[in-house]
């Protein structure tokens, strides 16, 4: 396998860790080493690891048989969950990943509208199909950003700022846009935050400018809380993806939007999608079973913890006289080795990835697993406790002071 990983995010210096076994909040590595997670997956794991109702439901299904090729009853009912919590989203397709629900959402928008041109956030990550996978820049034309993506795939996308409605409106009034697809909450730069009205100002221009609004809440759907992104800041968008927390952890990814787009879809219309393991009974039971689970109760307790070890790392780093940004939303986190707050993709790029991967290593050593690349996300699960948190500032103390040569007592922890 190439860097002897399947995914490049897992290739850590100077190998990777393999594990054995999870369980709640923690995982085994093959040499017996156990970690507190905070990565749970990339995201999809709420619930945390292995939860039992999650393997139930599971188990159940796998008594019946795991691939028809046919339709299932579970699909109209996770389809009914999904667009009671996401009114959005009146018709909406199963397919096996986020990746394959951006670009059919961006191909149904194209299918729509008639028109070529997308728009997409500088630092924004919407899988690894062609037209998205492209460098960040000014609101331009953009460069493919891996080998063997040829130019011509990219020529029709455009990149903006991220917190910056100016930059957009100007993109827009100089390109007719079939669609701006955009991480509500970014992250795949790590959590950036959207500012105070910028997500209802994006709504308003891309209205006044006919261009399809896409949310991917392939992250932040059913993360932040039951109606993802576009119900915490009250903001409606045309089409929405969604995957990770939606497939309880197993392959899915879901687009969808109002039925007058989504019509537009095969074979009601011209826009083709399709996919042997779309709608897969398995990851159909898993979505059902950690839906089922989720309410308000645990979305306060699980958002509560993540504002508890938040505050936790900003007083520790206080103490320690340690200038660096911590930020996040709910259970999103990240330490931001950079002095000021990140807004946007350019501000990111100011961090000092060494010492994060640094940072990240130390952690590891404290039993501590968390992102091993500065531009990713950090999850706290229902699984995590508040045991969890205090150990996770006594490592982190622990990991500051290795990586700043610090010599102090930090009370408390």
């Amino acid at each position: 396998m190439p860097g002897g990983v399947s995914s490049p995010v897992r290739a850590i210096d100077p190998y990777p860790f393999y594990v054995e076994k999870a369980s709640d909040s923690r995982i085994w590595d093959v040499d017996g080493n156990l970690y507190i997670d905070y990565c749970m997956g990339y995201g999809p794991l709420i619930l945390g690891h292995a939860h039992p109702a999650v393997y139930a439901a599971v188990a159940e299904q796998l008594k019946s048989g795991w691939d028809y090729g046919t339709p299932v009853k579970a699909e109209i009912d996770l389809a009914e969950r999904i667009q009671a919590d996401f009114p959005s989203m009146e018709m909406l397709r199963f397919v096996s990943t986020g990746t394959e629900a951006t670009m059919s959402a961006i191909r149904t928008a194209r299918g729509f509208t008639g028109k070529d041109t997308i728009v997409k956030v500088e630092g924004g990550y919407h899988g690894a199909h062609d037209a998205v996978l492209v460098k960040p820049g000014s609101a331009a034309i953009s460069a493919a950003s891996s080998l063997g993506v040829p130019a011509a795939a990219v020529e029709h996308t455009v990149q903006v700022p991220f917190n910056n409605v100016e930059a957009l409106s100007g993109a827009l009034e100089k390109n007719d846009a079939a669609c701006l697809i955009i991480e509500p909450v970014m992250g795949n730069i790590g959590p950036v935050v959207p500012e105070e009205t910028y997500l209802s100002d994006v709504r308003k221009v891309t209205e006044e400018n006919e261009t399809l609004l896409i949310f991917d809440e392939v992250i932040t759907g059913f993360r932040l809380c039951i109606g993802g992104a576009q119900c915490l800041y009250g903001v409606t968008p045309d089409l929405t993806t969604l995957g990770k927390i939606a497939g309880g952890g197993f392959p899915m990814g879901v687009f969808g939007g109002t039925r007058e787009i989504m019509e537009y879809v095969a074979p009601s219309g011209g826009v083709f999608n399709a996919g042997t393991f779309s709608g897969h009974p398995v990851s159909l039971a898993a979505g059902l079973a950690t839906l089922s689970v989720l309410n308000e109760e645990g979305y306060r307790r699980v958002n509560g913890l993540g504002d508890l070890l938040r505050r936790m790392l900003v007083d520790l780093l206080e103490e320690l006289d340690v200038r660096i940004a911590v930020q996040g939303i709910g259970t999103m986190f990240q330490v931001f080795f950079t002095e000021k707050p990140v807004r946007n993709y350019r501000d990111a790029l100011t961090c000092d990835t060494s010492l994060y991967k640094k940072f990240s290593a130390y952690m590891r050593d404290e039993g501590i697993f968390l992102a091993p690349s500065q531009y990713e996300t950090n999850f706290i699960s229902l699984a995590h406790s508040n045991e969890d948190l205090e150990y996770t500032i006594r490592a982190s103390a622990n990991a500051f002071e290795r990586l700043y040569s610090l010599d102090v007592d930090t009370p408390g922890y």
